[in-house]
């Protein structure tokens, strides 16, 4: 069988993840992945573009397995999916234009809710047990449409909305790449006291906002989303207090598992989600291998976790 996975881009590792576990699981079932990948990160006409060269192709793709960079500006392209008969299993960023087989991800409200509960519990709380005092957060989200950052701000939101020890004081727009972060968290500073703390909406740009801490001696609290290998060491060097594994490998292989099972006539569930799990210096160990070394979960395991 011929598999054709879309991801959004070349830039955040979670993708590069998320392509290994794609032929990670298709590996098991002697099927063929092609992947397709903006060059343009994140392109809406890019990917739609994508898209159509994979319809056009002599031998079409059996399943499609996409996460979509928009939430609706992809959608005259996946119409065109459903109309050549192909079926669609989403992963990340849900589908809404066309019925898929399955959608495969985290809750990334839940993802949102726990680092920042993290986060407050950890600034609001000394050694001792006593209260820290009100404490000054910013907010760098990823693209301002993208559903995961929504979601993850929504989660971010309700930690701390009302909370008498934070004040939020400002939201910066990162679009999910460490270059924009970084520039934009240098930019805060030129005009704002270094925040306490920063919630982060992922690894990636977690990593910007501390080195454009660090380049103007600045510190703060800083969390992310997503545990790339990247974000393992630096919590493990304590310039970042924790992340939430957005494990987009085991998302992606699980994916790919539901496709293949799909063509070879077997149910697969609508919905398929992962845990959450919040990594920092006390367990970071388990993360810090390379995503080639890191453990997958079969649908079978996560399944029977989930009955257990």
């Amino acid at each position: 069988m011929r598999l054709a996975v879309f991801t959004k881009n070349l830039t955040n590792p979670a993708y590069g993840a998320a392509r290994l576990g794609a032929e990670r699981a298709a590996a098991l079932f002697n099927d063929d992945v092609l992947h397709f990948v903006p060059e343009r990160p994140d392109d809406p006409e890019e990917q739609s573009a994508l898209i159509d060269r994979a319809l056009a192709l002599d031998t079409r793709p059996d399943a499609v397995l996409i996460s979509p960079v928009h939430p609706t500006r992809v959608d005259a392209a996946l119409r065109r999916i459903a109309a050549a008969g192909i079926p669609i299993v989403s992963f990340v960023s849900p589908v809404d234009a066309v019925p898929v087989v399955s959608h495969v991800s985290s809750d990334d409200h839940a993802l949102g809710l726990a680092i920042a509960q993290h986060l407050v519990a950890h600034l609001l709380m000394r050694t001792d047990g006593s209260s820290s005092g009100r404490q000054r957060v910013l907010v760098m989200s990823g693209h301002v449409e993208s559903f995961t950052s929504q979601e993850r701000l929504r989660g971010f939101h309700d930690a701390t909305h009302g909370h008498p020890g934070i004040e939020i004081v400002g939201t910066l727009a990162g679009d999910y790449d460490f270059d924009t972060a970084r520039q934009q968290m240098a930019q805060w500073l030129t005009t704002q006291a270094a925040p306490d703390a920063c919630l982060v909406a992922n690894d990636i740009m977690a990593l910007g906002v501390i080195e454009a801490l660090e380049a103007c001696g600045q510190s703060a609290t800083v969390v992310g989303v997503n545990a790339i290998p990247k974000a393992i060491h630096a919590i493990a060097e304590g310039r970042l207090l924790a992340t939430a594994d957005f494990n987009a490998m085991r998302i992606a292989y699980l994916a790919t598992e539901c496709a293949a099972r799909h063509l070879r006539g077997e149910s697969i569930p609508r919905r398929v989600e992962l845990p959450v799990q919040i990594v920092d210096r006390k367990n970071c160990a388990h993360w810090d291998l390379p995503y080639a070394q890191r453990s997958v979960i079969t649908l079978a395991q996560l399944l029977n976790e989930g009955t257990a």
